[in-house]
């Protein structure tokens, strides 16, 4: 949902996380930052379409949706979309996005999700994992509103870069949360993740009864490299975000 691979300008011990992350509170801003920037529209957006593939009337749950440029996307290309987000400002950009119609809860993926069981056949987590402590509980829930076969996408920080450049980190085996101010739209917000390392990432979705599919590292969209040159270059050398898709199990026959 966010956009985390800039150097933060400030990096701190933890913090209160309520009194962070408050996507309420610049819900304008960073929807109107997310919307061109090469992190999410040249590069996160596109990796997550592209793993996602052939939508055509595959029903999605969009888990932290933001103000839903990624639900939009999947729509256009024949989805049934399902949005939830914790933020009520976010949720009403989306809904402002793709209309009074569109499916749109205020769900905190903490909680359990007010879906049956079975009732998706993917979810997509841009860019939102990284908000939990326990990722346990919320990918038994998204194990749970999909159907045997379903798939889940998701992006999060790359746990290299959470070790290589959000310093301090003296120990890149454990799972621990920081704090850091980020700009949007000239407003400085602080911001709270936390950053756990690759295998206790994989092991989270085994445990929740997925099984890997696949681990992405890609390129941005070649679109951006004349629109953004410096950073294009940057980008394609250099890691940045890990995709996944994992998968439910079929049923026996």
């Amino acid at each position: 949902m966010e956009r985390v691979t800039d150097v933060p300008e400030t990096l701190t011990q933890p913090a209160d996380t309520a009194q962070v992350n408050d996507y309420d509170s610049f819900a304008e801003a960073y929807s109107a930052d997310n919307e061109k920037n090469i992190l999410n529209a040249y590069y996160e957006r596109p990796a997550m379409t592209a793993l996602a593939g052939d939508v055509a009337g595959r029903r999605i749950l969009d888990a932290g949706c933001g103000s839903g440029p990624l639900s939009a996307a999947l729509r256009e290309r024949g989805a049934v979309v399902t949005g939830i987000d914790s933020s009520a400002g976010m949720v009403a950009l989306a809904r402002r996005r793709l209309g009074d119609d569109a499916a749109l809860h205020v769900v905190d993926l903490k909680d359990p999700l007010p879906f049956a069981d079975g009732a998706f056949d993917d979810v997509v987590a841009s860019l939102v994992l990284h908000y939990l402590e326990d990722w346990g509980p919320t990918l038994a829930e998204m194990r749970r509103v999909l159907k045997p076969g379903g798939r889940l996408i998701a992006s999060v920080q790359h746990p290299f870069v959470d070790y290589a450049i959000q310093n301090p980190r003296p120990d890149y085996f454990a799972t621990t949360s920081y704090t850091c101010d980020m700009t949007f739209g000239g407003q400085s917000v602080p911001m709270s993740f936390w950053r756990r390392p690759l295998h206790a990432m994989t092991d989270a979705f085994t445990a929740a009864g997925f099984r890997l599919s696949v681990i992405s590292e890609p390129q941005p969209d070649p679109a951006a490299r004349e629109l953004f040159p410096d950073d294009f270059d940057a980008l394609s050398t250099k890691i940045g975000f890990l995709f996944f898709v994992v998968e439910v199990p079929p049923t026996a026959g």
